[in-house]
């Protein structure tokens, strides 16, 4: 098999946001997708989560809207063949991670593709909040987080990718939704830890 760089991409050491104009949405964060024995386990997201909550704190502090994806397959969905069953609704695996459970006012959009604004009502209720800029984290990188940053591009929201907070199957995987975001989308690549609010 071939060899390949990743191409250079640029990590922003401080990233400064308007907590009035800025959404954070965290994508996918499942028993299915992160719990040890889930239908379609993403091993690195466990690691994920504290980063996430840091996230989740700093949103929550600030009064920052906070938007979850949840995946959602009823029983024959054509996403199965590719990936077998998991998140049927209803079921423990579709259920977001008890530590990041959402809290009252939080919205959970239930998707029904890897695109979280696919045949979702998260662009109108972005846009009614005046939300200029979304913080996208979760699961899995090159797939959900990705198609979900650049739809959010697409629709002229800057995107802020915290690379510590996604994980992905593989780490080329991982590489890619970065170096997409960021030279496709233009999407500011940072940690968790380096976003703070204005």
């Amino acid at each position: 098999m071939p060899t390949v760089e990743a191409p250079d991409y640029e990590v922003a050491r401080r990233v400064v946001v308007d907590p009035r104009a800025t959404a954070l949405i965290i994508v996918d964060m499942q028993n299915d997708f992160v719990t040890p024995g889930g239908a379609l386990v993403v091993e690195p997201a466990r690691r994920t989560v504290a980063p996430i909550q840091r996230l989740l704190t700093l949103a929550r502090r600030h009064g920052m809207a906070v938007f979850f994806t949840q995946d959602t397959h009823d029983p024959g969905d054509p996403e199965f063949p590719i990936w077998g069953q998991h998140v049927l609704r209803g079921s423990r695996g579709w259920q977001i991670v008890d530590e990041l459970a959402p809290q009252t006012g939080e919205r959970v959009i239930q998707k029904p593709r890897y695109d979280g604004f696919f045949g979702t009502s998260l662009d109108h209720e972005l846009r009614l909040k005046n939300i200029k800029t979304v913080i996208v984290c979760g699961t899995v990188a090159n797939i959900c987080v990705l198609h979900t940053a650049g739809s959010a591009a697409l629709r002229g929201y800057q995107v802020i990718l915290p690379i510590d907070a996604i994980s992905a199957i593989t780490p080329f995987d991982q590489q890619v939704a970065i170096r997409q975001t960021s030279f496709l989308y233009r999407g500011v690549i940072t940690t968790s830890e380096a976003i703070s609010v204005t």
